[in-house]
């Protein structure tokens, strides 16, 4: 499944590591262990950094073909990606909460979240920053776990909405959250990236206690507030 979205936002903020433990996927009630063909759910720590990195790099070389210039996306080097998520982790103020998705012992996807900012002031509102899944695993669910548990853990911390930014050529991308519940709300701004201008959409989608233990739809958000500046965009 393409994964959609931007990297972590607040600074570059990333949480501290935790305990990992599966929060969602086909867990057995009897012995408490994944089936070896679904995904469990937990909170990414410093040993996943450079299997994240090579998920966030080869879903943008994928998801953004012909979106971006090639030069730029053939440049980006993994090796560099994960010293990067390993510095964030380490000096992250926990402001920003990082989950991957694992089938058979192995990382295949990666979500981050966290508050929704206006420049530096969080908001009552919740930001998905970044979804990816590794391209060889795109179909098979990881994605949507992803997404479903981090619109679960916005819920229950009390955020009202949650947004993301997708790129507006990201047509596979649009329909995974359109399905998900989420709306464009009319927000646009570019992106740059190698001397390249690429447009970017905002999504939003309404979050209520339905949500803590559900997935499900939502109605569109209100008034959506004034968008913060973050890094920059992150495929599926």
């Amino acid at each position: 499944m393409s994964e959609p979205t931007r990297t972590p936002a607040p600074n570059g903020a990333v949480p501290p590591p935790r305990h990992p433990h599966p929060v969602v996927g086909g867990r057995s009630a009897a012995s408490g262990r994944l089936a070896p063909d679904e995904h469990g759910i937990r909170e990414m720590t410093l040993a996943d950094c450079a299997a994240v990195a090579e998920i966030r790099v080869r879903g943008w070389q994928t998801a953004y073909r012909g979106l971006m210039p090639r030069s730029y996306l053939d440049a980006l080097s993994v090796r560099e990606d994960a010293a990067r998520r390993r510095e964030l982790l380490v000096r992250s103020d926990g402001s920003v909460v990082n989950l991957v998705a694992e089938r058979d012992g192995t990382v295949v996807g990666w979500a981050a979240y966290g508050p929704y900012r206006d420049g530096d002031a969080p908001t009552a509102d919740g930001e998905l920053y970044a979804l990816y899944v590794h391209p060889a695993r795109y179909g098979g669910g990881a994605g949507r776990l992803l997404l479903q548990e981090s619109v679960r853990r916005c819920a229950a911390a009390g955020h009202d909405r949650m947004f993301l930014w997708v790129l507006k050529g990201n047509a596979r991308a649009r329909r995974f959250y359109e399905r998900s519940g989420f709306r464009a709300d009319g927000a646009e701004e570019p992106f740059e990236a190698g001397g390249a201008v690429v447009p970017e959409l905002r999504y939003v989608r309404e979050l209520c206690a339905a949500d803590v233990t559900s997935a499900g739809e939502s109605a569109p958000a209100p008034a959506p507030p004034p968008r913060r500046a973050r890094d920059a965009p992150g495929p599926p």
